[in-house]
């Protein structure tokens, strides 16, 4: 279920790259159980890992008014063997989605397991939510 932040800022954006971004969404939530979400609508960019801050950051979902990319944190340092990530930053790389069935190439849902391992061998640690 999208959050208010999320909700506000897919207002934003034309109903095709809304539907992008759920599905975008779901498929990242479904890839990495647990995550958490954070919504930063001046960016525009949608972060998920584990725990607060920078650090804890695996991906994003970065929204624009012609579609959606989903942002690999660190991903200069992952192996690529089937050439999806694109981006020329020194740390950082992204795969552009155009529809829905971009979530489905091969090797995307490993990319963001590789993230999550990458993350994890750099000491983080998924932090367990205790019940109120």
């Amino acid at each position: 279920m999208a959050t208010k932040g999320f909700d506000k800022l897919l207002g934003k954006y034309p109903a095709d790259v809304q539907s992008l971004a759920l599905d975008a969404r779901r498929f990242i939530l479904e890839s990495l159980p647990s995550a958490e979400e954070s919504v930063d609508e001046s960016a525009p960019v949608v972060g998920y890992g584990y725990g607060s801050g920078y650090k804890g950051i695996i991906c994003t979902l970065i929204l624009s008014k012609s579609g959606v990319k989903l942002g690999l944190a660190r991903a200069a340092e992952l192996p690529d063997p089937d050439g999806l990530l694109e981006g020329s930053g020194k740390v950082h790389r992204y795969v552009q989605l155009y529809t829905a069935a971009d979530l489905r190439k091969p090797g995307l849902r490993q990319l963001l397991k590789m993230a999550k391992a990458a993350w994890q061998a750099r000491g983080g640690q998924e932090q367990r939510r205790t019940a109120p």
